[in-house]
This record gives structure tokens, C-alpha cells and sequence, in this order.
């Protein structure tokens, strides 16, 4: 099974055809999607995403450019919409000071708090982050401390200190179509480094076509062409490839059935 591991379905790039692109993926092979939430204001629309499609699920959480929304976000607001239906993960949330869209200081104290959310469902918390690696890795060291959580690296493409530190945590890290970019030989460096068995693949559709398809909106139909990047990385088959990404995904996202293996006739 092809599992894209992070779409963003309601995002406005997808308005005008979101059930075409839905169609394209499960004709490309994609079996399984999760779509992201990356604010509470637009959890509903996420949400119905995932209630209207016996293939996709849904995380609740506020990208690190959305935290200036609700700086005051509680953890039980967060665990109250993740005990919905077709809820599996916490987040995207984390930290982003590329952009800065949200103050710093909101960005952590937003980004702990899904943090105790992700403690208290036993959900993976689901972690974006850029050119903050210092921050990022002390705020998770600290509240690993206090409790041990399950966390993703989602579109890891930080330092490989970053990923040493978090890989100590028991982190997954997921793949992303900037693999296929040609100057992403640092990228490419850090994931053949990769716990071989806490490796997913994602599209970040509409984000991050992957090549060939560069420069156009991205679509889980292109999860082939990230999957086949990755085995090439490192040094895999096509089939092992799929088959660790889906082991892998199936360990982290543990409240999604696994669907049962076809017997011979």
C-alpha cells in the first residue's frame, strides 16, 4: 500500500477539484491518506475530509504560522477534538523561524502545549520545523522529561545534530518530494542516516512537488516518485521501500486499522 503520510486537502489549492485529486491518488496506488489540520479554526473542514472518505484521516493541531490565532490554545481544547472520530495525530504545530509569521515566544508556548495534548491521547505529535534546531531540540528534550510522547519529523530537512538528538527520543521522520530537489544533497545526506525502520513518506500536497513535477501544485498521486527517491537513497528495492514506510507508518499512526493482508485463493 502507498500511504501519504501528510496532505493538505482542505488547503484552497485544492477548492475547485479537491475529489478529482482524491480520485488521481487512489489510482496512482495511494491507499491511505492523512490530512493535516494547521489551525482550529479550520479543524471542521479537516475533519469532514476525513469523515466523507474511508481512506483518509485527520490530525487537530496549529502550524507555527497560525499560532498568533489562538496564543492561548489549552491542551483540552485539543484533546477534546482529537477524541473525534478519524482523529490519529496531534498537530502540525512546532516551531518556524524562517518566516516568523507567529512571535517566537507564542510559536514555543503554542508548541508545548500540543505537546501535553500528545501526552494525554497517546496520539503522535506531528512536528514542523525551520531554522530552529537549538529551540526545537531543547523544548522536545525538556518535555520528554516530563513524559515520553510519540513525535514525527515531518518534511525533516534540518541538521543532522537535529535529528541525533530526537532520534534519542525514539522520533520518525517523514520523506518529503524536497528529496528529489538537486541541490537537497544535505537533505539526501541526513535521511540515509534515518532509523531505516521510522521512515514515512509524505507529499505535503499542495507544497513541494517533487521532480519532475517541480513547480506545480503537488498531489498525493505523486507519492511514487518520492517513495522511488528514497529506496534510491538508500539503497533499497521499490517493494522494501514500500513495505518499511508502511510498517513504519502503521507503528506511529497505531490507532489506524491496519487493513488485513489478501490470502492466496
Amino acid at each position: 500500500m502507498l500511504i501519504d503520510s501528510h496532505v493538505n486537502l482542505h488547503a484552497p489549492q485544492f477548492a475547485g477539484d479537491q475529489a478529482a485529486v482524491i480520485d488521481r491518488a487512489r489510482q496512482a496506488g495511494v491507499g491511505l491518506m492523512l490530512t493535516i489540520c494547521d489551525k482550529v479554526s479550520a479543524f471542521e473542514a479537516v475533519h469532514a475530509i476525513a469523515m466523507g472518505h474511508d481512506d483518509i484521516w485527520a490530525t487537530v493541531g496549529m502550524h507555527p504560522h497560525e499560532a498568533k490565532e489562538n496564543p492561548s490554545l489549552d491542551a483540552g481544547t485539543l484533546e477534546a477534538l482529537a477524541a473525534r472520530p478519524k482523529v490519529v495525530g496531534i498537530g502540525e504545530c512546532g516551531l518556524d523561524f524562517h518566516y516568523d509569521l507567529s512571535p517566537r515566544e507564542v510559536q514555543a508556548a503554542v508548541f508545548r502545549v500540543h505537546i501535553e495534548a500528545a501526552r494525554r491521547t497517546g496520539l503522535p505529535l506531528v512536528v514542523h520545523t525551520r531554522e530552529a534546531d537549538e529551540a526545537m531540540g531543547q523544548i522536545l528534550e525538556e518535555e520528554h522529561a516530563k513524559g515520553a510522547f510519540k513525535l514525527l519529523m515531518h518534511c525533516y530537512t534540518s541538521g543532522a545534530d537535529l535529528a541525533r538528538r530526537v532520534v534519542a527520543l525514539g522520533a520518525w521522520f517523514s520523506v518529503s518530494g524536497i528529496a528529489t530537489f538537486k541541490q537537497a544533497e544535505a537533505v539526501r545526506a541526513v535521511i540515509r542516516d534515518m532509523p531505516a525502520d521510522r521512515i514515512i513518506v509524505e507529499t505535503d500536497c499542495p507544497y513541494l512537488a517533487p521532480v519532475p513535477f517541480r513547480g506545480r501544485r503537488n498531489e498525493p498521486a505523486y507519492i511514487p516518485h518520492i517513495l522511488g527517491k528514497l529506496a534510491e537513497i538508500r539503497g533499497w528495492t521499490l517493494a522494501e521501500a514500500e513495505a518499511r514506510t508502511e510498517d513504519a507508518f502503521f507503528d506511529l499512526f497505531d490507532r489506524i486499522p491496519r487493513p488485513a493482508l489478501e490470502t492466496a485463493a
